[in-house]
């Protein structure tokens, strides 16, 4: 049975957790409100389901709360930043902060973040760019069990290795694009697990490398002790995109490539992120490319719906519309994970309402 809470009610229950685990009252209120806009942005995957594996790497010590970002090197438009396993909630907000100031004042910057804990949804940094006028690009690798099988093999070899890009349109809601290089996102798998539920064909292999509808061989080790994975999207394209992730995001940031066997008791999850920022004021185009992207976002929402389509949307539409929905109607979470929530919160001293 779903437990369904509103928004301000879950960040507290969120936050007290996360104290519990030895955040510092900001800190925590910080991390506790950005699970909870993935969970309204329809992101449950990045959401406030991470939280039991947020309290066991802190407790193994491969998350350090109260941990800031620290500037490596400073060229003026280059920056260079090391998360220091801290929260990336909070890592990679401060080094967006820096990006942005740095970006409105030089016309861009290309700013590498290395050796963060899990940044969550990537769409959240692109959207404070994208607030302050900003195009903004993020390739970002995940060091922790390789969950994603390379075009043409049969295992993980890397991780989901998301991919961002935020345009701003003038006048209206921006262009924001977040996705997953694999076909769906491994926190995806692990809610379809917890509520019982089998995946579309295409998505996944067993531990085998035999194609399956089971979300659990990527959540639970299979009979062998071995898990599945999932495959990329767009196969060779979406391959190609996740290594291009993996080499920007983890070794142009010195944070890291994944080559090692995986270590299934570790819950730290590390992510190293390439991010890109350009004003478009600075770059002379300013007024065409506001009045161009507008045109064409016009243009493709003029044209003719298809059979069993509301409408025609942009990137960031859908997590707009979830997020006006949720506001409202509350979020729900499936009580497998409410139970582990609750079981997270009692490893710290912290009672929910299970």
């Amino acid at each position: 049975m779903q437990k369904t809470l509103q928004a301000s009610e879950l960040e507290a229950q969120v936050s007290a957790v996360l104290a519990g685990a030895g955040s510092l009252p900001d800190e925590a209120d910080k991390v506790a409100a950005n699970l909870v806009l993935a969970n309204l942005s329809g992101h449950d995957s990045h959401g406030v389901g991470m939280l039991p594996r947020y309290v066991d790497a802190v407790l193994e010590g491969g998350l350090k709360p109260n941990t800031g970002v620290r500037l490596l090197l400073d060229t003026g438009s280059l920056l260079t930043l090391d998360g220091q396993r801290g929260y990336g909630q909070i890592v990679g907000e401060q080094t967006m902060e820096l990006g942005i100031a740095r970006a409105k004042t030089q016309g861009s910057c290309i700013m590498t973040l290395g050796n963060a804990h899990h940044l969550g949804r990537i769409g959240h940094f692109a959207e404070m760019a994208v607030d302050q006028g900003l195009v903004s690009l993020h390739f970002v690798n995940v060091l922790s069990r390789p969950v994603v099988a390379p075009f043409g093999g049969a295992d993980g070899r890397f991780g989901t290795n998301p991919c961002c890009i935020g345009i701003p349109l003038k006048g209206r809601e921006p262009f924001v694009l977040d996705f997953a290089t694999s076909r769906v996102a491994q926190g995806k798998m692990r809610v379809a697990h917890n509520e019982g539920r089998l995946v579309e064909p295409g998505t996944l292999i067993d531990e085998l490398g035999r194609p399956t509808i089971d979300p659990g061989v990527v959540v639970v080790p299979q009979s062998n002790g071995l898990f599945g994975a999932l495959l990329a999207f767009g196969e060779h394209k979406g391959y190609g995109l996740a290594v291009a992730c993996e080499l920007l995001g983890g070794a142009l940031t010195g944070g890291g490539t994944w080559h090692r066997p995986t270590d299934p008791s570790v819950r730290a999850v590390v992510n190293g992120m390439l991010t890109i920022l350009i004003d478009p004021a600075r770059l002379g185009t300013e007024t065409g490319f506001h009045a161009e992207a507008l045109a064409f976002v016009n243009w493709l929402k003029a044209g003719p719906v298809a059979p069993n389509s509301d409408a025609v949307q942009i990137a960031g539409d859908p997590e707009r519309a979830a997020r006006a929905h949720r506001e409202i109607n509350g979020i729900s979470v499936d009580a497998i994970t409410w139970q582990e929530i609750v079981m997270a919160a009692h490893k710290v001293g912290v009672t929910l309402r299970p």
